[in-house]
């Protein structure tokens, strides 16, 4: 049976984890790194990179103990390589060279967004071709995927991703880091929905227009003119519950409205919708993109909570998923020399291949 080991540390999670082919998680860690970024409001590259590399090594050993291993028994090791913030990608990709030349162990590169990609075919056994929604802090994409390392894109966003839209109103909010779950939880505060919608009539930027792409930057302006509008008595909880319900409502029609046109265009036989990344974690952006897929006949899926954000599992699978592939014709010593990628476009994959 096939076992891999992942390494994940593109932001501010450290994360290891064990994967086999039977689609078993023999062990996933997580690190999080939120204590110490929130007197920041936002996360420092240089305190994440410092983090990762204090914590990297104990968590490599917890989870070969926890899965009753040792680096003799993988089958070869994975980490994320890039796309993220470079001084954290060089530090686990380092560490997971390191384990595999020492062990003679293959050593997989793998691409963080493909492993967000590809983490409903561990969890919910998707088959391909899959129409995908990848949102999370620094990206949002809707994608066909038609295999391991074969992504077509379908639309992205012209300036700010999602997640960044939702952090960047919840800061405005003063809601504080981490933002979307602080803005999801406000929100469902919101006592009279409807009038929350005829108060704050948020912008719908570009949906008046023939295009899968999205735009985020206006309607983060919008949120933070209408707080700047807001008189001081008026400054409370509850008028920001009814804010923070307003723009979580645009943003999962916007993304319901995307995939609604993807769904309608594409001329691939596809049976399945799937939202990954870590604003896959919202329920009411689940619940959107449930009923869009429902309505185009298709099956919803979204990964588990725990597998929506930044973490191991998702790698050690991709890494898999090309190993299974490629490890036939494909000759994995070269791949000790593979450099870090801040930008790494799935679209640059190929399929089988690293």
């Amino acid at each position: 049976m096939m076992k891999i080991l992942g390494i994940e540390t593109s932001c501010d999670e450290t994360a290891v984890a064990i994967v086999d082919d039977n689609k078993q998680l023999l062990s996933n860690l997580v690190y999080s790194q939120i204590e110490h970024h929130i007197p920041h409001g936002g996360v420092v590259p240089e305190i994440a990179a410092r983090a990762h590399g204090e914590h990297l090594d104990g968590l490599i050993k917890q989870a070969l103990q926890e899965a009753n291993l040792t680096v003799s028994d993988l089958d070869a090791i994975a980490a994320t390589c890039g796309p993220g913030l470079i001084g954290g990608v060089m530090i686990g990709m380092v560490a997971g060279k390191a384990l595999a030349w020492s062990a003679d162990k293959p050593f997989v590169p793998v691409n963080h967004l493909e492993g967000h990609a590809l983490t409903p075919r561990l969890t919910n056994d998707v088959p391909f071709p899959y129409l995908l929604l990848l949102v999370s802090g620094g990206h949002t994409q809707i994608l066909l995927v038609k295999g391991v390392g074969d992504y077509q894109k379908l639309g992205t966003t012209i300036d700010d991703a999602v997640g960044e839209c939702f952090d960047k109103s919840a800061k405005s909010m003063g809601l504080g880091y981490p933002g979307g779950p602080a803005l999801e939880a406000l929100a469902s505060e919101c006592k009279n929905p409807e009038q929350a919608l005829k108060t704050y009539d948020l912008p719908s930027p570009l949906t008046d227009k023939k295009t899968y792409d999205f735009s985020f930057s206006g309607l983060k302006t919008s949120v933070l003119r209408h707080i700047e509008k807001i008189d001081d008595q008026d400054f409370t909880r509850e008028t920001l519950s009814n804010l923070a319900y307003a723009l979580q409502y645009r943003i999962a029609e916007i993304l319901a409205d995307r995939c609604k046109r993807a769904i309608e265009a594409i001329d691939v036989s596809v049976s399945h919708l799937v939202v990954s990344g870590g604003v896959a974690a919202n329920k009411t952006i689940r619940a959107a993109l449930e009923q869009t897929a429902n309505e185009g006949g298709l099956s919803f899926v979204a990964p588990p909570m725990s597998l929506c954000t930044d973490n191991a599992a998702m790698i050690a699978w991709a890494g898999l998923e090309h190993f299974r592939l490629a490890k036939k014709d494909t000759d994995f010593n070269n791949t000790l020399s593979f450099k870090a990628r801040p930008r790494w476009p799935l679209d640059e994959l190929k399929r089988g291949t690293l």
